[in-house]
């Protein structure tokens, strides 16, 4: 008996899984199929990388039912601080008081543990995992795809949520612009002996971004962060081979003191990075999301919001849609959530990788510059408005599902 289903979502990561949550909150049903072990991806140690989550897409996450779940295990950002390497003239962000925070700092593990839960006990979700797919069909009245024991899944549209490296656009042959920033990311948790105080520092090297992220403390009091230090990947192999103390070391120095003491906490990991967009987002009976369209410098931690923004905009364009009729394979409904979601991952996009080369460059005068235009944006409240805003998600045109 066949179980055609509205979508077809290829790829349950954090973007696929909420995807197929947020539709289901509408009604929706869906296939989910991923390669990967959900008991692998929620072990501990699996994967040591922090997101944070920006005020929209945490109001998704309450108005899909999983804020309960998860709150207890988010640490909020009070403000962010901006400095070209330590030198005077940073900026300091900060939402007033009746604003709340700029964000959350979450464990990629967290997340994926409250999603997962959800996930298992709704009606609307067929989860098939960990399975291959040997086999993906777009046709006039629907798609299907075939998994690696013979199971075919149908149903009208196909969602591609696999990141980077997404077999679904390439089996659509869409193109993308695309470039390597030969830089990789190091990736760890640290201990400190001072208080992070909810601030989290965005520190600009011309060799790359060093951020620290604040975390929850742990149970007995001790003061945690998480670091993603930028090197250039010429470098990379030198950095991970470094002693652990001597890496230690390497990043106390770039901190100047300003967590006081430090240990590193947990498993060294390294992400290389690049910049990727396609062409088109949509297709015949397929539509991208998150990383599968977009993949960005982590530089303003604005990746995974990105992609959920997308789930926001997917979701309310097919309830609209469905609501008059409409298969959810529609070219108009698809068309729509394109015109919709293109521009703003663009310049999204395009404003991150304007950062990054800018702060790339060395030297003196232009530091000097840099930091005037900083001071600028510092002594300027409707332009640090403007950043703040960009930051928690809340300007342009916001997905009813993201909005409070």
């Amino acid at each position: 008996m066949s179980d055609k289903r509205d979508l077809l979502i290829l790829g349950g990561g954090l973007v696929g899984m909420t995807l197929a949550l947020a539709a289901a909150r509408k009604g929706i049903s869906s296939h989910v199929v991923d390669r990967a072990d959900p008991t692998e991806l929620t072990a501990e140690g699996f994967d040591g990388r922090a997101s944070a989550i920006s005020t929209a897409s945490w109001n998704l996450f309450t108005n899909i039912g999983i804020a309960d779940a998860l709150e207890p295990f988010g640490c909020p950002i009070a403000s962010i601080a901006v400095t070209d390497g330590m030198k005077p003239g940073r900026i300091d962000f900060q939402p007033e008081e009746h604003e709340g925070s700029l964000g959350r700092m979450f464990h990629n593990r967290q997340l994926r543990l409250a999603l997962f839960e959800a996930a298992e006990k709704e009606d609307l979700i067929a989860w098939h995992a960990p399975v291959d797919v040997v086999d993906r069909q777009r046709g006039e009245h629907g798609v299907s795809a075939t998994l690696g024991d013979g199971t075919v899944l149908e149903a009208s549209l196909l969602v591609g949520a696999e990141g980077r490296g997404s077999p679904t656009r390439e089996d659509a042959g869409i193109s993308m612009a695309k470039w390597d920033y030969s830089h990789r990311a190091m990736i760890v948790g640290l201990t400190h002996s001072k208080p992070h105080d909810n601030v989290a520092w965005e520190i600009f090297y011309p060799a790359g971004p060093f951020a620290l992220l604040p975390l929850l403390d742990s149970e007995d009091g001790t003061h945690r962060s998480a670091l993603v230090w930028t090197v250039a990947e010429n470098d990379a192999a030198g950095v991970l081979a470094l002693p652990r103390g001597t890496f230690r070391a390497e990043v106390a120095k770039r901190m100047h003191g300003v967590l006081g003491e430090i240990e590193l906490e947990g498993k060294l990991m390294s992400y290389p990075l690049s910049f990727q967009h396609t062409v088109k987002i949509v297709g015949d009976r397929m539509a991208l999301v998150g990383d599968a369209a977009h993949g960005m410098h982590p530089i303003a931690g604005q990746g995974l919001n990105l992609g959920l923004r997308d789930v926001g905009a997917l979701v309310e364009v097919l309830v609209e849609g469905m609501r008059l009729g409409l298969d959810p394979g529609d070219a108009q409904m698809l068309a729509r959530y394109e015109k919709w979601r293109a521009l703003d991952s663009l310049m999204v996009m395009s404003a991150t990788d304007t950062l990054t080369r800018l702060f790339g460059i060395p030297g003196k005068l232009p530091s000097a510059v840099r930091r005037l235009g900083m001071g600028v944006v510092q002594r300027t409240p409707p332009l640090k408005r403007w950043f703040m805003d960009e930051a928690r998600g809340v300007s342009g045109k916001v997905p009813e599902l993201l909005k409070g």
